[in-house]
Protein backbone atom coordinates (compact mmCIF):
# COMPACT_ATOMS: atom_id res chain seq x y z
CA UNK A 1 0.00 0.00 0.00
CA UNK A 2 2.83 2.54 0.87
CA UNK A 3 4.07 1.75 -2.96
CA UNK A 4 0.68 3.03 -4.49
CA UNK A 5 0.68 5.83 -2.29
CA UNK A 6 4.24 6.75 -2.85
CA UNK A 7 3.56 6.06 -7.07
CA UNK A 8 0.25 7.02 -7.54
CA UNK A 9 0.57 8.10 -11.07
CA UNK A 10 2.20 4.43 -11.80
CA UNK A 11 -0.24 2.73 -10.32
CA UNK A 12 -3.35 4.87 -11.87
CA UNK A 13 -1.48 4.12 -14.83
CA UNK A 14 -0.93 0.76 -14.87
CA UNK A 15 -4.31 0.31 -13.53
CA UNK A 16 -5.81 1.96 -16.28
CA UNK A 17 -3.46 0.50 -18.69
CA UNK A 18 -5.10 -2.97 -17.37
CA UNK A 19 -8.56 -1.86 -17.52
CA UNK A 20 -7.95 -1.00 -21.12
CA UNK A 21 -6.48 -4.32 -21.83
CA UNK A 22 -9.28 -6.21 -20.10
CA UNK A 23 -11.88 -4.07 -22.69
CA UNK A 24 -9.67 -4.70 -25.87
CA UNK A 25 -9.30 -8.35 -25.10
CA UNK A 26 -13.51 -8.48 -24.45
CA UNK A 27 -13.97 -6.64 -27.72
CA UNK A 28 -11.58 -8.90 -29.16
CA UNK A 29 -13.25 -12.04 -28.20
CA UNK A 30 -16.61 -10.78 -28.90
CA UNK A 31 -15.50 -9.75 -32.69
CA UNK A 32 -13.61 -12.74 -33.20
CA UNK A 33 -16.90 -14.84 -32.16
CA UNK A 34 -19.15 -12.32 -34.72
CA UNK A 35 -16.57 -12.49 -37.18
CA UNK A 36 -16.81 -16.30 -37.11
CA UNK A 37 -20.28 -16.67 -37.50
CA UNK A 38 -20.33 -14.13 -40.27
CA UNK A 39 -17.80 -16.13 -41.58
CA UNK A 40 -19.78 -19.03 -41.77
CA UNK A 41 -23.18 -17.52 -43.12
CA UNK A 42 -21.26 -16.22 -45.81
CA UNK A 43 -19.42 -19.94 -46.60
CA UNK A 44 -23.33 -21.56 -46.26
CA UNK A 45 -24.48 -18.68 -48.54
CA UNK A 46 -21.62 -19.23 -51.39
CA UNK A 47 -22.06 -23.10 -51.06
CA UNK A 48 -26.08 -22.45 -51.62
CA UNK A 49 -25.26 -20.15 -54.55
CA UNK A 50 -22.89 -23.00 -56.34
CA UNK A 51 -25.75 -25.20 -55.86
CA UNK A 52 -28.34 -23.05 -57.36
CA UNK A 53 -26.36 -21.90 -60.13
CA UNK A 54 -25.89 -25.91 -61.20
CA UNK A 55 -29.27 -26.11 -61.58
CA UNK A 56 -30.63 -26.19 -65.17
CA UNK A 57 -33.21 -23.31 -64.53
CA UNK A 58 -30.95 -20.95 -62.14
CA UNK A 59 -32.22 -17.39 -63.05
CA UNK A 60 -29.48 -16.61 -65.48
CA UNK A 61 -29.79 -13.88 -68.37
CA UNK A 62 -29.90 -16.75 -70.74
CA UNK A 63 -32.24 -19.10 -68.67
CA UNK A 64 -34.28 -16.71 -68.03
CA UNK A 65 -35.07 -16.23 -72.07
CA UNK A 66 -34.58 -19.60 -72.90
CA UNK A 67 -37.92 -20.26 -70.50
CA UNK A 68 -39.57 -17.24 -71.91
CA UNK A 69 -39.05 -18.64 -75.70
CA UNK A 70 -40.23 -21.81 -74.20
CA UNK A 71 -43.14 -20.94 -72.47
CA UNK A 72 -44.35 -18.52 -75.92
CA UNK A 73 -43.72 -21.49 -77.74
CA UNK A 74 -46.54 -23.92 -75.81
CA UNK A 75 -48.76 -20.82 -75.61
CA UNK A 76 -48.47 -20.73 -79.08
CA UNK A 77 -49.19 -24.50 -79.49
CA UNK A 78 -52.17 -24.41 -77.06
CA UNK A 79 -53.62 -21.47 -78.77
CA UNK A 80 -53.62 -24.05 -81.59
CA UNK A 81 -54.72 -27.00 -80.25
CA UNK A 82 -57.84 -24.56 -78.72
CA UNK A 83 -58.89 -22.63 -82.11
CA UNK A 84 -59.02 -26.31 -83.73
CA UNK A 85 -61.27 -26.61 -81.03
CA UNK A 86 -63.12 -23.95 -81.95
CA UNK A 87 -65.96 -25.30 -84.90
CA UNK A 88 -67.21 -27.74 -81.59
CA UNK A 89 -67.67 -24.80 -79.40
CA UNK A 90 -71.54 -23.53 -79.67
CA UNK A 91 -71.89 -19.77 -79.45
CA UNK A 92 -74.59 -19.85 -76.93
CA UNK A 93 -77.44 -22.75 -76.34
CA UNK A 94 -80.81 -20.70 -76.18
CA UNK A 95 -83.41 -22.07 -74.98
CA UNK A 96 -86.38 -22.34 -76.95
CA UNK A 97 -90.38 -23.06 -76.72
CA UNK A 98 -91.07 -26.89 -75.25
CA UNK A 99 -93.51 -27.39 -78.34
CA UNK A 100 -90.54 -26.05 -80.82
CA UNK A 101 -88.32 -28.58 -79.16
CA UNK A 102 -90.91 -31.06 -79.69
CA UNK A 103 -91.61 -30.55 -83.24
CA UNK A 104 -87.71 -30.41 -84.00
CA UNK A 105 -87.59 -34.18 -81.86
CA UNK A 106 -90.06 -35.47 -84.27
CA UNK A 107 -88.64 -33.62 -87.13
CA UNK A 108 -85.21 -35.77 -86.59
CA UNK A 109 -87.18 -38.97 -85.39
CA UNK A 110 -89.25 -39.17 -88.87
CA UNK A 111 -85.60 -38.49 -90.76
CA UNK A 112 -83.86 -40.84 -88.63
CA UNK A 113 -86.45 -43.32 -89.26
CA UNK A 114 -86.93 -42.85 -92.72
CA UNK A 115 -83.27 -43.68 -92.70
CA UNK A 116 -83.01 -46.87 -90.74
CA UNK A 117 -86.17 -47.84 -93.02
CA UNK A 118 -83.92 -47.80 -96.18
CA UNK A 119 -80.98 -49.59 -94.90
CA UNK A 120 -83.48 -52.33 -93.86
CA UNK A 121 -82.21 -51.98 -90.04
CA UNK A 122 -84.27 -53.26 -87.22
CA UNK A 123 -85.39 -50.59 -84.86
CA UNK A 124 -86.64 -51.15 -80.69
CA UNK A 125 -90.55 -50.56 -80.37
CA UNK A 126 -90.28 -47.43 -78.86
CA UNK A 127 -87.82 -46.18 -80.57
CA UNK A 128 -87.41 -41.50 -80.12
CA UNK A 129 -83.86 -41.09 -79.93
CA UNK A 130 -83.58 -41.16 -76.18
CA UNK A 131 -86.33 -38.70 -75.68
CA UNK A 132 -89.10 -41.29 -75.26
CA UNK A 133 -90.42 -39.33 -72.45
CA UNK A 134 -91.52 -36.34 -74.90
CA UNK A 135 -93.20 -38.87 -77.54
CA UNK A 136 -96.31 -38.70 -75.98
CA UNK A 137 -97.17 -34.95 -75.73
CA UNK A 138 -95.30 -34.41 -73.06
CA UNK A 139 -93.27 -31.08 -72.98
CA UNK A 140 -89.56 -30.47 -72.00
CA UNK A 141 -88.52 -27.98 -69.12
CA UNK A 142 -88.39 -24.43 -70.88
CA UNK A 143 -84.97 -24.34 -68.71
CA UNK A 144 -83.31 -27.13 -70.49
CA UNK A 145 -84.60 -26.80 -73.95
CA UNK A 146 -81.40 -25.32 -75.14
CA UNK A 147 -79.11 -28.47 -74.09
CA UNK A 148 -81.85 -30.72 -74.99
CA UNK A 149 -81.62 -29.54 -78.49
CA UNK A 150 -78.21 -29.55 -78.58
CA UNK A 151 -77.94 -33.41 -77.59
CA UNK A 152 -80.66 -33.88 -80.31
CA UNK A 153 -78.64 -32.59 -83.07
CA UNK A 154 -75.54 -34.73 -81.53
CA UNK A 155 -77.97 -37.87 -81.48
CA UNK A 156 -79.30 -37.18 -84.69
CA UNK A 157 -76.44 -36.88 -86.27
CA UNK A 158 -75.46 -40.06 -84.60
CA UNK A 159 -78.00 -41.60 -85.79
CA UNK A 160 -78.04 -40.85 -89.44
CA UNK A 161 -74.02 -42.05 -89.46
CA UNK A 162 -74.71 -45.55 -88.12
CA UNK A 163 -78.08 -45.54 -90.35
CA UNK A 164 -75.55 -45.37 -93.82
CA UNK A 165 -73.31 -47.79 -92.17
CA UNK A 166 -76.50 -50.31 -92.49
CA UNK A 167 -76.62 -52.47 -89.37
CA UNK A 168 -79.29 -55.12 -89.43
CA UNK A 169 -80.55 -54.19 -85.84
CA UNK A 170 -80.15 -51.56 -83.26
CA UNK A 171 -80.84 -52.97 -79.86
CA UNK A 172 -80.62 -49.93 -77.94
CA UNK A 173 -80.38 -46.18 -77.37
CA UNK A 174 -80.00 -44.90 -73.70
CA UNK A 175 -79.49 -41.07 -73.39
CA UNK A 176 -78.99 -39.82 -69.60
CA UNK A 177 -80.69 -37.14 -68.40
CA UNK A 178 -79.08 -34.14 -67.47
CA UNK A 179 -79.94 -32.04 -64.29
CA UNK A 180 -81.27 -29.27 -65.74
CA UNK A 181 -83.75 -31.75 -67.45
CA UNK A 182 -85.01 -32.49 -63.36
CA UNK A 183 -84.79 -29.04 -62.14
CA UNK A 184 -81.05 -29.07 -60.98
CA UNK A 185 -78.17 -27.18 -62.43
CA UNK A 186 -74.96 -28.28 -63.85
CA UNK A 187 -72.12 -26.33 -62.13
CA UNK A 188 -68.55 -26.08 -64.40
CA UNK A 189 -65.55 -26.88 -62.63
CA UNK A 190 -62.56 -23.73 -62.58
CA UNK A 191 -60.35 -25.90 -64.76
CA UNK A 192 -63.13 -27.71 -66.79
CA UNK A 193 -62.60 -27.08 -70.13
CA UNK A 194 -65.95 -28.60 -71.56
CA UNK A 195 -69.09 -30.75 -70.48
CA UNK A 196 -69.85 -34.12 -71.55
CA UNK A 197 -73.39 -35.48 -72.74
CA UNK A 198 -73.15 -39.62 -72.05
CA UNK A 199 -74.99 -42.17 -73.83
CA UNK A 200 -75.05 -45.26 -74.53
CA UNK A 201 -75.55 -47.41 -77.92
CA UNK A 202 -75.71 -51.19 -78.89
CA UNK A 203 -76.35 -52.10 -81.76
CA UNK A 204 -75.97 -55.81 -84.27
CA UNK A 205 -73.70 -55.29 -87.80
CA UNK A 206 -71.04 -56.70 -89.94
CA UNK A 207 -67.19 -55.73 -89.00
CA UNK A 208 -67.31 -53.31 -92.13
CA UNK A 209 -70.29 -52.15 -90.82
CA UNK A 210 -69.01 -51.19 -87.24
CA UNK A 211 -66.16 -49.91 -88.69
CA UNK A 212 -67.70 -47.51 -91.21
CA UNK A 213 -69.67 -46.30 -87.97
CA UNK A 214 -66.94 -45.75 -86.21
CA UNK A 215 -64.80 -44.05 -88.86
CA UNK A 216 -68.07 -41.40 -88.80
CA UNK A 217 -67.44 -40.88 -85.58
CA UNK A 218 -64.07 -40.13 -85.68
CA UNK A 219 -64.65 -37.84 -89.07
CA UNK A 220 -67.67 -35.88 -87.77
CA UNK A 221 -67.61 -32.43 -88.48
CA UNK A 222 -70.16 -31.17 -86.87
CA UNK A 223 -69.72 -32.79 -83.08
CA UNK A 224 -66.86 -33.98 -81.29
CA UNK A 225 -67.77 -37.90 -80.24
CA UNK A 226 -65.58 -39.33 -77.43
CA UNK A 227 -65.79 -43.04 -77.34
CA UNK A 228 -65.25 -43.75 -73.56
CA UNK A 229 -66.10 -47.85 -73.51
CA UNK A 230 -66.37 -50.20 -76.43
CA UNK A 231 -67.28 -53.86 -76.15
CA UNK A 232 -67.40 -56.26 -79.74
CA UNK A 233 -69.18 -60.16 -79.16
CA UNK A 234 -69.52 -62.20 -81.78
CA UNK A 235 -73.68 -63.39 -82.21
CA UNK A 236 -72.24 -66.56 -82.57
CA UNK A 237 -70.18 -68.35 -79.86
CA UNK A 238 -69.36 -71.51 -81.60
CA UNK A 239 -66.83 -72.22 -84.84
CA UNK A 240 -68.44 -73.73 -87.46
CA UNK A 241 -67.85 -77.56 -88.58
CA UNK A 242 -68.03 -79.52 -91.57
CA UNK A 243 -71.43 -80.21 -91.23
CA UNK A 244 -72.39 -76.31 -92.09
CA UNK A 245 -70.46 -76.65 -95.10
CA UNK A 246 -73.38 -77.05 -98.13
CA UNK A 247 -71.86 -78.09 -101.33
CA UNK A 248 -73.43 -76.91 -104.58
CA UNK A 249 -74.01 -79.30 -107.56
CA UNK A 250 -71.95 -77.29 -111.22
CA UNK A 251 -75.18 -77.25 -113.27
CA UNK A 252 -75.12 -80.17 -116.36
CA UNK A 253 -73.56 -82.44 -113.59
CA UNK A 254 -76.54 -84.82 -113.63
CA UNK A 255 -75.25 -87.81 -115.32
CA UNK A 256 -78.17 -90.82 -116.68
CA UNK A 257 -77.57 -93.81 -115.41
CA UNK A 258 -76.14 -96.34 -117.92
CA UNK A 259 -78.74 -99.00 -119.31
CA UNK A 260 -78.25 -102.43 -119.41
CA UNK A 261 -79.76 -102.93 -122.76
CA UNK A 262 -76.67 -100.98 -124.57
CA UNK A 263 -76.59 -97.01 -126.23
CA UNK A 264 -80.51 -98.05 -127.90
CA UNK A 265 -81.93 -99.75 -124.78
CA UNK A 266 -83.29 -102.45 -126.62
CA UNK A 267 -82.56 -106.67 -126.22
CA UNK A 268 -80.04 -107.95 -128.76
CA UNK A 269 -79.11 -111.57 -129.07
CA UNK A 270 -75.38 -112.79 -129.88
CA UNK A 271 -74.85 -112.19 -133.62
CA UNK A 272 -77.68 -109.65 -134.32
CA UNK A 273 -74.71 -106.92 -132.72
CA UNK A 274 -75.19 -103.97 -134.65
CA UNK A 275 -72.63 -102.78 -137.63
CA UNK A 276 -70.11 -100.27 -135.82
CA UNK A 277 -70.98 -97.04 -136.67
CA UNK A 278 -68.86 -93.31 -136.60
CA UNK A 279 -67.69 -93.46 -132.70
CA UNK A 280 -69.42 -90.81 -130.79
CA UNK A 281 -68.32 -87.66 -129.27
CA UNK A 282 -66.34 -87.09 -126.11
CA UNK A 283 -68.74 -86.08 -123.55
CA UNK A 284 -67.80 -82.14 -122.77
CA UNK A 285 -66.57 -81.35 -119.26
CA UNK A 286 -69.04 -80.49 -116.66
CA UNK A 287 -69.29 -76.99 -116.28
CA UNK A 288 -67.97 -75.32 -113.27
CA UNK A 289 -69.60 -74.44 -109.66
CA UNK A 290 -69.50 -70.84 -109.47
CA UNK A 291 -68.00 -70.08 -106.61
CA UNK A 292 -70.65 -67.87 -104.22
CA UNK A 293 -68.57 -67.60 -101.49
CA UNK A 294 -70.68 -69.23 -99.05
CA UNK A 295 -68.45 -72.29 -97.95
CA UNK A 296 -65.82 -69.80 -97.53
CA UNK A 297 -67.96 -67.64 -95.39
CA UNK A 298 -68.98 -70.86 -93.24
CA UNK A 299 -65.35 -71.68 -92.59
CA UNK A 300 -64.14 -68.35 -91.75
CA UNK A 301 -67.42 -67.04 -90.30
CA UNK A 302 -69.67 -65.08 -91.52
CA UNK A 303 -71.53 -64.07 -88.34
CA UNK A 304 -71.74 -60.46 -87.00
CA UNK A 305 -70.75 -58.50 -84.13
CA UNK A 306 -73.00 -57.12 -81.48
CA UNK A 307 -71.43 -53.49 -80.37
CA UNK A 308 -71.85 -51.74 -77.14
CA UNK A 309 -70.68 -47.91 -77.32
CA UNK A 310 -70.77 -45.77 -74.29
CA UNK A 311 -70.30 -42.05 -76.40
CA UNK A 312 -69.79 -38.72 -74.68
CA UNK A 313 -70.71 -35.80 -76.56
CA UNK A 314 -68.50 -32.91 -75.78
CA UNK A 315 -69.74 -29.68 -75.79
CA UNK A 316 -66.49 -27.48 -75.68
CA UNK A 317 -67.04 -24.51 -72.80
CA UNK A 318 -66.14 -20.92 -73.70
CA UNK A 319 -62.36 -20.52 -73.94
CA UNK A 320 -60.48 -19.04 -71.11
CA UNK A 321 -57.65 -16.45 -71.37
CA UNK A 322 -54.25 -17.58 -70.86
CA UNK A 323 -52.20 -15.94 -68.48
CA UNK A 324 -49.42 -13.44 -69.70
CA UNK A 325 -45.87 -14.91 -70.61
CA UNK A 326 -43.68 -13.66 -67.71
CA UNK A 327 -40.55 -11.37 -69.30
Amino acid sequence: MSWIKDNKFAALLGGVTLLVAIVLLYVGMTFRSNYSQALQSYQDAAAEVDEFESLPLYPSDANRDGKTKALNEYRAAITGLRNSFEKFRPKELKNIAPQDFTGNAKSAQEAVKSAFESAKTKLPDEFFLGFEDYASGSLAPGDATGILNFQLGAIKHLMLALAKAAPSQLQNLHRPKPPEEDGAKWVAGADDAYRAYPMEVTFKATEHSAREFLDALANSPDYFYCVRCLRLANDKNKAPNKADAKFEAAPGSAKAPASPFGASGAFVLPGDEPAPGPKPAAPAAPAKAADTGRILNQVLGDEQVEVFLRIDVLQFLPAKELPAVPK
